[in-house]
């Protein structure tokens, strides 16, 4: 049996996950979804929206789509959903997993890859994340659980535009893209979206060209050189991003960051495996996404490689071309990482 893509959706109260959703699955597609809802609270305020009211904790729905609520382990309703369709009691073809609005899509993602039971049957597809036009540069300042997401995203999807001004927009876009520079970004309006950038997206398919905006490693390179403004919690500010409608928020010091390491010269692998697993044992909680395209000694193809959190693992992509500059790309997401160290770190693990 083939495995079944999953994607999850995550995103901040009211960003209009519910609204996605809705129309994933009323649109006539002809695929058979099974959407599992991953609630804490004890009322499970989605499901009056998705389906009518019934005790039952899985509901096939009309058009073949298949609605579960989980009060508890995700694992073991992904097990007894991937069980149900073997046996050909429940058909369905993807699942799509909605988070709540406080969940850290990472213990999520993790569950795809620490338990072989469920690495044997699901693939995870992509990680999506909703933004929140109107509320969400205040929920980014405010909430960790808000720059988590956008650091996980595979797409990024910013509902609620037309409420806003076009330079609040492109204010809220930059600073996403600083945030989090690998994540395609489109407005969406009430939760219209064609389901060819929900479904197969392959952002966790770690034989995917990693794409990196070059004009964002450029800005970065012009930030470096002026000095960051920082002032004391709780310190009246007057700095002009920190005042509301402001159109570009430089001054964000988000704890969630992004920065890419490049090089033409080849990594040594074990020098790279050392270093990657000592950092990762320091920084693991911390490091939400990386991922990138290494050009390593002792092979011709390239090496593509990708972690979460603890989580990390590497494949063979396609062999370098005749005429094509090996170098290696890689992407850091994460909170508060000390740059420094990691840049130095990855020099140092070269040939």
């Amino acid at each position: 049996m083939s495995l079944i893509p999953a994607t999850i959706l995550t995103g901040f109260l009211g960003s209009g996950k519910t609204t996605l959703l809705k129309r994933v699955l009323e649109e006539a597609h002809g695929q058979k979804i099974a959407v599992i809802e991953n609630e804490f609270g004890e009322e499970n305020i989605d499901s009056d929206i998705l389906v009518s009211d019934t005790q039952e904790q899985i509901i096939q729905m009309s058009n073949g789509c298949i609605c579960c609520t989980i009060r508890e382990d995700l694992r073991a309703t992904l097990r007894d959903l991937a069980e149900k369709k073997r046996k050909g009691e429940l058909d369905f073809e993807r699942v799509v997993i909605e988070t709540t609005g406080l969940a850290d899509p990472g213990p999520v993602a993790q569950t795809f890859f620490m338990d072989d039971e469920i690495a044997e049957a699901y693939l995870l597809d992509s990680v999506l994340t909703l933004v929140d036009a109107r509320h969400g540069q205040a929920q980014l300042d405010d909430r960790q659980e808000a720059r988590r997401q956008v650091g996980f995203a595979d797409q990024i999807f910013i509902s609620k535009t037309d409420l806003v001004a076009a330079d609040d927009v492109s204010a809220l876009m930059h600073r996403l893209q600083r945030m989090n520079p690998r994540a395609p970004q489109r407005a969406v309006h009430f939760g219209e979206v064609a389901l060819s950038e929900v479904f197969d997206l392959r952002g966790f398919n770690l034989n995917t060209k990693l794409d990196i905006d070059p004009d964002f490693l450029k800005e970065e390179e012009h930030e470096e050189e002026h000095a960051h403004h920082h002032h004391a919690p709780g310190e009246q500010c007057d700095h002009p991003s920190h005042q509301h409608g402001a159109g570009h928020h430089h001054g964000h010091d988000d704890d969630v960051k992004s920065f890419v390491f490049k090089s033409e010269r080849a990594f040594d692998p074990a020098k790279l495996e050392d270093f990657l697993g000592a950092v990762v044992n320091i920084y693991g909680p911390r490091m939400l996404r990386y991922k990138g395209v290494l050009f390593m000694k002792g092979t011709e193809r390239k090496v593509i490689f990708q972690g979460v959190h603890q989580l990390m693992g590497s494949d063979l992509g396609p062999p370098w071309g005749a005429d094509e500059q090996r170098s290696s790309k890689m992407v850091f997401i994460g909170i508060d990482l000390p740059k420094d160290i990691f840049l130095q770190g990855m020099v140092q693990c070269l040939v």
